[in-house]
């Protein structure tokens, strides 16, 4: 395995996607602990969280079983997204291309992993806008210092709305597509150096 440089460690941390900030409106603070409980051990919301975030906040929890749904199939939707990449750019995991050696390949799919579930934060709280404008900005960075292959993040994070979208109800798709649009366009602002 590279070994991480202490400048890439430093963007690790404070790259962040979500903020909790502007939930108080819509969320009593035990609520947001729990959000932000997972948020910090980069997890899932399992299904005690999401059964306690209905109970402090049920005005909010209609997309509750959305959340779960997608949480329950994150594996086989990071997967179809994966292959979509692969079918799409079938050289980047080649030597010289973007996710090559394999170790690179396996933290974009982690990201993957992590787009999801952050996605799935969104949902749960009903908040199509929730991205930390200061988290993204370190991402961005560690994008380009580690020369992350913008266009295959892109068509991942689209790949895997495509995949998530057809496994809800299709009366639930148009209100579900913000919440993934709204990270898509935040990735499509990174700079390619």
């Amino acid at each position: 395995m590279t070994q991480l440089s202490e400048t890439v460690k430093e963007l690790i941390a404070k790259a962040r996607i979500v903020s909790f900030t502007e939930w108080e409106q819509s969320h009593p603070k035990p609520a947001i602990a729990i959000f932000q409980a997972a948020d910090d051990a980069f997890r899932y919301l399992d299904d005690e969280d999401l059964s306690q975030i209905k109970t402090l906040s049920p005005d909010n929890s209609e997309l509750i079983p959305v959340a779960q749904l997608l949480r329950d199939r994150a594996a086989e939707i990071v997967d179809e997204a994966r292959v979509q990449v692969l079918a799409t750019y079938p050289e980047i995991i080649q030597p010289g291309g973007g996710l090559y050696p394999p170790e690179r390949a396996q933290a974009c799919w982690r990201d993957f992993w992590h787009f999801l579930r952050c996605i799935t934060y969104s949902i749960a709280g009903g908040h199509t806008e929730y991205t930390n404008p200061t988290g993204l900005h370190y991402m961005n960075l560690l994008y380009q210092e580690l020369q992350v292959p913008l266009d295959a993040m892109l068509l991942g994070l689209k790949s895997i709305k495509t995949a998530s979208l057809k496994r809800c109800q299709a009366n639930q798709q148009q209100t579900l597509a913000p919440y993934f649009d709204h990270l898509i366009s935040q990735l499509a602002t990174f700079q390619i150096r």
